[in-house]
């Protein structure tokens, strides 16, 4: 062919109300700096993160290599792509790569067959395999020129189709070793277009992952060896990172399936404290941390001082659910077992929880909820299960033997209007119930998930679990009673549980052709522009708690807190006043956390106890051991710098249904107003 042939990299997100995917299109950045590195002048790369300069850049001037990432929240969209690019020129050659790429021989054939504008796949890790695709087009004069001709044999690293439409492989997936001899997409210049005070930057510095989940993608027996990059190179990336980056960004994504697990990950948190110094970036690191190895993850995450979380992906305390997803080489319970550790050292924990997987039931669940509640974890996420092609649990033979029943769900905020007119929507598959579980008992757990999502936010409602525990009330109690008991609550909190059950039902469609075929309609697409339909459930409703009504929110945990201690019989006009001195403490540090004038409205409240102190106790104390010999004044405040992290994000997401995304970003740290004594009285 002339020489260059000119490739277009995507690695696509949304960003019509807001983006859906916000990172750097690192993944593709590996592969265009690996291919310039093997052929130099050869090739003509260009790197798409949105999908309407893509769009435009085909209309204008079509590639001969389309090459996209495909992950759930850019299926459809990546086929909408190759559509495009055939129709303005069919000798394109387009090639799909991403782990969303189904295990079994007859489920890629089946995948295949219904993407028929794709020419070659692409698994597990893109850089040789794209790379020999590449080399097979070089190796093609002009004029024997016909793309017909790369079919006839397999290339190594991907997946193809005969002339006859049957797929062909001989060494389908190829993992790179020695990872620094993929060179740096940000020391290269690559990433430079994308530090645009939009996307946050993602780093890596290793890959692969020793666990076997079913559930997962990178479950795969295929990723389990783990590779890594070199520290110095990792440290440069940092630097380079900290030098360019927007003062309206404050967050740092760092893609590793297991940071802090191994020796070396203590001196990349050196490198990232020393980034923090040198540049005030980054304020949060969003990362999922080791599985295993939990001394080791806390010594990396103290060094960080509270800007990550620790993240306990424990999706289920019952043995036999572990055993069915290929988890028993994760011990869940020493994980809870170093919780007072981390409590004592001061870090937030994040637990994930995932409903619905193979066996389980609604006592399955609640027992596992209740065990993390009293593990005392700060912040608990409950997902939904998702069959995600390329996953062991998504193929056919495990679907069968668990008898899932299946929903569609649209992706929120991953919806698009191309120049054709056609809308374009993305959606998952979840499991809604089956043998052991009912759709009812679905919903019903859904439902208490959220009040866990909402009300179990450690710096906010410390004080309340705490008073709780100390008399010996258990802190699941609190949230299945708010959901059971809604009817009791304030018009504007009853009004958020309705809403929360009604989305969690109406979200949910029989085939995603139904959903395509539903939102072509215009009045109806409008419901997803407005945020009116296909939001984040939990997300969504979060914010608008945060938003709308957190005071009577709180009121309302409250009153279900007096109510459990009515029920016990160990009310008295002593426990009644500490509760409304916590109560107070809880809705001081939660006022109007985003409102625009949240500097100027200040709450302050009069305060029979030292709560603050209270709370730092390491002998556990009871509340009446802190009563203040006079009355103090408390104050609760935002810093100015607090104030402007939450603004950035809140400006950056742009959105109603973007404040849920923008809450994700900030640490929970950052989030609250801070108490201030003002004065002590008579």
């Amino acid at each position: 062919m002339v020489q260059p042939i000119r490739i277009f990299l995507g690695d696509l997100t949304y960003d019509t109300i807001g983006m859906s995917t916000e990172v750097f299109p690192l993944n593709v950045g590996y592969i265009a700096a690996y291919c310039k590195k093997q052929f130099g002048s050869k090739v003509d790369i260009t790197l798409f993160k949105y999908i309407d300069e893509l769009e435009a850049s085909i209309y204008e001037n079509p590639p001969d290599i389309l090459a996209l990432s495909n992950y759930v929240w850019s299926h459809r969209i990546g086929l909408e792509m190759f559509d495009l690019v055939h129709s303005q020129n069919p000798n394109v050659i387009t090639v799909w790569g991403g782990p969303n790429f189904p295990q079994d021989l007859e489920s890629q054939q089946s995948f295949m067959k219904n993407c028929s504008s794709v020419d070659f796949y692409v698994p597990i890790e893109g850089e040789i395999g794209f790379s020999n695709i590449v080399e097979e087009v070089l190796n093609i004069s002009e004029l024997d020129y016909k793309k017909e001709i790369l079919f006839k044999k397999p290339i190594d690293g991907c997946i193809s189709r005969n002339p006859d439409g049957s797929l062909q492989f001989s060494i389908p997936e190829i993992r790179t070793k020695k990872l620094d001899e993929i060179p740096s997409p940000y020391l290269t210049g690559l990433m430079d277009k994308f530090f645009d005070g939009k996307l946050t930057p993602m780093i890596q510095t290793n890959r692969g992952c020793p666990f076997t989940c079913t559930f997962c993608v990178d479950g795969a027996d295929t990723v389990n060896r783990v590779n890594q990059f070199g520290l110095e190179r990792v440290s440069s990336e940092l630097n380079y990172i900290g030098e360019h980056v927007t003062n309206n960004i404050h967050s740092l994504h760092i893609s590793d399936l297991n940071f802090g697990m191994y020796p070396r990950d203590l001196e990349i948190c050196d490198g990232i404290v020393g980034i923090q110094k040198k540049y005030d970036y980054p304020h949060r690191v969003l990362s999922t941390t080791g599985k295993n190895k939990k001394e080791q993850i806390i010594k990396a995450i103290e060094k960080l001082n509270g800007t990550m979380s620790l993240t306990m992906s424990v999706q289920s305390m019952d043995e036999q659910i572990l055993q069915n997803i290929r988890r028993s080489n994760i011990s869940v319970d020493h994980m809870l077992a170093l919780q007072p550790t981390i409590k004592k050292v001061g870090l937030v924990t994040e637990s994930e929880v995932i409903l619905a997987l193979p066996g389980e039931t609604y006592q399955t669940q609640i027992d596992t909820l209740k065990k993390l509640l009293a593990a005392k974890l700060d912040y608990i996420q409950v997902y939904t299960c998702m069959l995600l092609n390329g996953s062991e649990l998504a193929a056919p033979e495990s679907r069968k033997k668990w008898n899932f029943q299946t929903k569609f769900r649209i992706l929120p905020r991953d919806f698009t209007t191309l120049r054709n007119g056609k809308n374009v929507i993305e959606t998952e598959e979840v499991v809604v119930g089956s043998d052991t579980l009912s759709f009812e008992e679905y919903i019903e757990l859904r439902t208490l998930s959220f009040s866990i999502f909402v009300t179990n936010i450690g710096l906010i409602y410390d004080s309340l679990l705490k008073f709780l525990r100390q008399n010996n009330i258990e802190v699941f109690d609190l949230f299945f009673q708010m959901m059971k008991q809604i009817d009791s609550a304030p018009p504007l909190v009853q009004k958020i549980f309705d809403s929360v059950k009604n989305d969690m039902v109406d979200e949910l469609w029989d085939s995603p052709e139904d959903i395509q075929a539903h939102y072509q309609e215009q009045k109806e697409y409008e419901k997803l522009l407005s945020g009116e339909a296909a939001r984040n459930v939990m997300q969504y409703h979060n914010a608008l708690v945060r938003y709308s009504c957190m005071d009577e929110w709180t009121q309302f945990a409250g009153n279900i807190v007096f109510g459990l201690l009515k029920r016990k019989k160990i009310i008295s006009y002593e426990l009644e006043n500490q509760l409304k001195n916590i109560i107070n403490y809880c809705i001081g540090l939660g006022h109007n956390t985003l409102g625009d004038d949240r500097m100027s409205t200040n709450p302050e409240f009069l305060f029979d106890y030292d709560i603050k102190n209270w709370l730092t106790d390491k002998n556990n104390k009871t509340l009446s051991r802190f009563k203040l010999d006079k009355k103090r004044t408390v104050s609760f405040q935002f810093s100015n710098n607090d104030s402007k992290v939450i603004q950035d994000e809140l400006d950056r997401q742009n959105t109603d249904s973007g404040i849920g995304q923008a809450l994700k970003n900030i640490h929970l740290q950052t989030q609250f107003r801070k108490p201030k004594a003002i004065s002590q009285n008579l």
